[in-house]
């Protein structure tokens, strides 16, 4: 694969091949000066110039040939596998100049056939024009030296040359970008330019056996095969309150129901995840018999309230599986842990006499911490938490003027609201223990 200098690379055998084929051709203009500068930096004013040919890289993009034929992969743990190339067609302008009359279309004509006779930028062609050995590396510009080590030559796909339709529109729009005066033009489209990462990769070992290898024989068990479509692997489909399935939270204190299945076996430990945890709460639960289920009791207490923040929580079981003796783990299943108003005894409130703004504290379950967004909902009416430096265990908020009355209460942390609704009749009723008087 090449280098990031491949793009500098091929601009400077394009050059060089121009420059040769021109010589070698031979014209009735005497001198020619090939370069590969931006239209807008040649001179067109100064007397006594020679006919000149210009190549302009004016866009760079992506091949669709390779363009996901690999993209970076990273192991778990960060450690970088592959090196995927940059896959990219580049795309030039070939202007000639000339003062005379003919001169810029007979230095067109020449240059054209070069590359019509040179469809392939071959490995030979490439090294020759690369490498400044024989002029001597003093000689050549800094610039030009380090394109030596572009390993342009050395990619596995060949660097093709071919002419790109354009039409006046598009010639029209990219010079006027270019701001320079129109000249003869043609238009190149080099491919394809493979620049590839040289950081080291890691490789998995082949593998040497499927399954257990029996020791007395040597010999592994080989592909295990079930008369089933569900997965050989401990799954959770949905994570659910134990008699209350149809509630869409869980609160501290209640027994979390993990529905699925081959979560049968032993080892069993149940690892809960939040995004302000650096590591994972676990609980264990030892044997399961129940494929299909496993039930988990949540903590209640002081330690949880500080331990257990609401919000958006990630599950996942480990086990052994009967007749295995590796421990399996399952996919990832989202739980909402809800928080708790405390509404007995009742929150505090008071009013602004004047603009009749009422402010409340209220108690809540578990803490909040800083970081968390929390609102209080008091039937149509929402306001946001006051700052707080530390997790907390109340909470103020400040409203408009709210109606005087009973209030159904809602308490919302990280995008998770506390249980209003009761789901266990139908049609679902408001729990009546969740509502509050707010003061005239």
């Amino acid at each position: 694969m090449s280098s990031p200098l491949a793009i500098g690379g091929v601009s400077a055998v394009l050059r060089n091949l121009l420059d040769n084929g021109i010589v070698n051709v031979g014209t009735a203009l005497g001198s020619v000066k090939v370069t590969a500068v931006a239209p807008d930096t040649i001179k067109l004013d100064q007397p006594g110039q020679p006919a000149s040919l210009n190549l302009f890289l004016y866009r760079v993009a992506p091949n669709q040939g390779h363009w996901n034929s690999g993209l970076p992969s990273y192991s778990s743990n960060g450690s970088r596998q592959t090196n995927p190339p940059l896959a990219l067609n580049l795309h030039y302008l070939m202007t000639a100049y000339g003062d005379s009359d003919f001169e810029a279309e007979i230095l067109l004509g020449y240059a054209m056939h070069v590359l019509h006779e040179r469809p392939v930028l071959d490995r030979a062609a490439i090294r020759v024009a690369l490498n400044p050995s024989p002029l001597g590396p003093s000689i050549l510009p800094p610039a030009y030296q380090a394109l030596s080590a572009s390993d342009l030559a050395d990619q596995i796909e060949a660097v093709t040359v071919t002419m790109e339709p354009m039409d006046t529109e598009e010639l029209s729009k990219l010079w006027s970008a270019t701001q320079a005066h129109y000249r003869p033009s043609a238009a190149y489209v080099v491919s394809t330019v493979l620049i590839e990462s040289t950081k080291p990769t890691k490789h998995a070992l082949p593998v040497l056996s499927r399954g257990p290898v029996d020791p007395t024989t040597g010999r592994d068990r080989g592909v295990a095969v079930q008369p089933t479509l569900l997965p050989p692997f401990p799954m959770i489909e949905s994570v659910g309150r134990k008699g209350f399935e149809l509630q869409p939270a869980m609160r501290l204190g209640e027994k979390a129901l993990l529905k699925g299945h081959h979560l049968d076996g032993t080892a069993l430990v149940v690892s809960f995840g939040h995004p302000l945890l650096d590591a994972p709460r676990t609980i264990t639960v030892g044997a399961n018999t129940e494929g299909s289920t496993v039930e988990v009791q949540l903590p209640s207490g002081s330690a949880a309230e500080q331990n257990w923040p609401a919000g958006v929580w990630t599950v996942s079981v480990d086990l052994i599986r009967p007749g295995e003796a590796v421990t399996r783990t399952s996919n990832v299943a989202a739980m909402l842990l809800s928080p708790i108003p405390l509404l007995a005894p009742p929150p505090t409130m008071s009013r602004d006499v004047v603009t009749g703004a009422l402010t409340v504290t209220l108690g809540v379950g578990p803490q909040v911490r800083p970081t968390q967004a929390a609102s209080l909902a008091l039937g149509g009416d929402t306001a946001e938490a006051n700052p707080h430096a530390a997790a907390t265990g109340t909470l103020t908020f400040v409203f408009g003027n709210v109606p005087p009355g009973a209030q159904w209460v809602r308490l919302i942390v990280d995008g998770v609201e506390s249980l209003l609704v009761n789901r266990t009749t139908t049609p679902p009723t408001f729990d009546q223990s969740q509502s509050a008087t707010v003061p005239v």
